[in-house]
């Protein structure tokens, strides 16, 4: 993911806007500003500096002072020292991007100014919904696209493509965003004579948005901020501020559906459950004997995960100059975040489906207690599965090994990553993260099979990391949807999951890409695809998961059967395993900062803020 943000100021005072777009960009950039620094404000070279490791490849700026009435008293691509703000009312916007470039036949650089004047920042991949073509990237291509869009404020509120305004057929600003498939989170400068329209946005629902922190995650929409309304919004009188944001809906009724997330069939039957009725045994003599109804909603969920992985791996679309730099023995552009579980292990058999075989796979395993961690354990059996079912590929599975006492100044960095989340289990998962898509480590070359046969040093250059976020809450793998399901049957079950998919963004999703992102590589989430989430919904909730049988089987029944699909019996068995309990970060985290195990469940650990920690 690149690095983007926005910084308005005026009246001799720099403001990032808390609940406007700008607000959105400026998370992005909330690596190493740390938590105690709230309300304290940040420089611009604050800002460069943690935007430039996630996007190593280019720094840009553009800058532009604008009167309150709209005009554009100049505009220079400099370093964007802020100043005074000119005149009272007077605002100077900028525009600061950091690219990590992942496709496109040339170098290109952020920020990007269209020919009439317009400016974007971009952050994402475009899988579909904008045209882009194999050569270009895809700031480019959305650029393009936003370039004819019509500029009066009220097409921009309307669903229809032609506007009521001026009688334009151009799609409007927020019918193009509406059509991106793939993540995305940008700021746009519409040049027009009357209207500056900042977009931000992602996919999900839209919540209370009130006494936000300094830093905050954005909910995911499409806003706007009229910069002419600054002097008249009365929230401030000789300094840069911000209006009202106004919040546009999404044009695609497709994307509506998605962020409802409603299931059809959610209750079972009698006749539904006895026709699904498997036999006692192995999962993989159970699927066997399984129904056609189930056989084809795996084969479904399969497709839909191929296509997936397909478009978030394609070499055509990552950016050449990066191959070519790899030598023979690096050959490996792509990596996963590999615990040997479940969800890693579809995504390794996929990401071989789809993949030259000439091209190396790095398993990224991370562990604080060495070979006998279970995520270590089930990640040297899954390098075997994966080895058995596609002799020919090179697996590297490379060991991250560390010890949480020799972390002081990377648990310090990580937090100002985190943030705004703020409790050990955020940090914990943060830490993990931070430290597998690092990639630094060792591999043991006679069980992978490479040339050389010795453990040796290595650290991954894959710049593409896939991620199984998702899986869990779309289909019932955490303890809490079991006891929801005892508690009250599949309603409720199905509530929980919805709460689950409704909230991941700002859960996990925001904490997640800023651990991984830090280091110069983008994460992809295939679970994540609009359509394996529209799949998982047209398929029956029986379908998805049957709690009532034991762990390992009932749990996260659909991806089991595509486990077997794929040929990965013993993967299709394994439990779920969250990866600060399978790397047993947790542990090591609750002796440090309470003693024992006992002592931190005591204390619900998970639930406690640290903001003393970690000094």
């Amino acid at each position: 993911m690149c690095g983007i943000a926005l910084v308005l100021s005026g009246g001799g005072r720099v403001v990032v806007a808390p609940s406007a777009a700008a607000a959105a960009a400026a998370a992005d950039a909330a690596a190493r500003i740390q938590p105690s620094d709230e309300g304290k404000g940040v420089t611009v070279d604050e800002l460069k500096a943690a935007l430039r490791r996630r996007g190593p490849d280019s720094l840009g700026c553009e800058r532009l002072r604008v009167r309150a009435d709209g005009t554009i008293l100049g505009r220079d691509g400099c370093d964007c020292g802020v100043g005074d703000g000119g005149d009272v009312g007077d605002t100077e916007l900028c525009f600061i991007g950091a690219t990590l470039q992942l496709r496109g036949a040339e170098p290109i650089s952020q920020p990007m100014v269209g020919q009439s004047g317009s400016v974007l920042v971009y952050n994402g991949e475009i899988y579909g919904g904008v045209h882009v073509a194999d050569d270009q990237n895809d700031t480019q291509s959305l650029l393009s696209s936003l370039e004819s869009c019509c500029s009066c404020e009220c097409h921009a509120l309307v669903r229809d493509e032609e506007c009521p305004c001026c009688g334009s057929v151009g799609k409007s600003v927020p019918h193009i965003l509406s059509t991106i498939k793939g993540p995305w989170a940008l700021i746009y400068w519409q040049a027009a004579p009357t209207v500056k329209v900042i977009e931000s946005g992602e996919d999900n629902d839209f919540s209370e948005s009130t006494n936000m922190s300094y830093w905050e995650e954005l909910p995911c929409g499409i806003y706007s901020i009229q910069l002419k309304s600054l002097e008249k919004s009365g929230m401030c009188m000789k300094e840069a501020c911000v209006s009202e944001v106004r919040r546009h809906d999404w044009i695609n009724s497709s994307l509506d559906e998605l962020i409802q997330w409603k299931r059809k069939s959610i209750v079972p039957t009698v006749d539904d459950l006895t026709s699904h009725q498997n036999s006692v045994g192995c999962l993989s003599q159970s699927f066997r004997n399984s129904t056609e109804s189930d056989r084809n909603a795996s084969y479904k969920v399969l497709i839909a995960l191929r296509e997936s992985v397909m478009l978030r791996t394609n070499l055509n679309r990552l950016f050449q100059d990066d191959l070519n730099k790899l030598k023979d023995d690096e050959l490996a552009p792509i990596a996963i975040l590999f615990s040997g579980g479940l969800d890693s292990m579809i995504l390794a058999a996929l990401l071989d489906q789809c993949l030259d075989s000439n091209w190396t796979i790095d398993l990224l395993n991370v562990s604080f207690d060495g070979q006998l961690a279970p995520d270590r354990i089930s990640a040297l059996a899954g390098l075997k599965e994966l080895q058995r079912i596609s002799p020919i590929r090179r697996w590297r599975l490379v060991e991250i090994d560390t010890a949480l006492t020799n972390l002081k100044g990377e648990s310090e960095h990580v937090m100002s990553l985190i943030h705004p989340s703020n409790t050990y289990m955020d940090l914990n998962i943060g830490i993990a993260l931070w430290l597998a898509a690092g990639g630094d480590g060792w591999v043991d070359g006679s069980i992978c099979n490479m040339q050389d046969a010795c453990r040796y040093k290595y650290k991954s250059t894959s710049r593409v990391l896939l991620v199984g976020s998702g899986a869990d809450e779309q289909c019932a793998g955490y303890g809490r949807h079991r006891t929801k399901y005892r508690l009250g049957g599949w309603v409720s079950l199905d509530e929980e999951m919805r709460l689950d998919v409704q909230r991941i963004w700002k859960r996990n999703m925001g904490r997640d890409d800023r651990c991984i992102s830090d280091h110069g590589k983008e994460a992809r989430f295939p679970f994540l695809d609009e359509n394996v989430i529209k799949t998982l919904l047209e398929i029956p909730l029986w379908d998805i998961a049957r709690l009532d049988e034991p762990v390992g089987k009932g749990d996260k029944k659909i991806l089991r059967e595509v486990a077997n699909l794929l040929g990965l019996k013993e993967a299709a068995l394994q439990p779920k395993r969250a990866i600060q309990f399978g790397s047993r970060i947790a542990r090591e985290s609750n002796r440090k900062n309470f003693g024992s195990n006992r002592a931190a469940n005591q204390a619900s650990a998970g639930s406690v803020e640290i903001h003393q920690h970690a000094r």
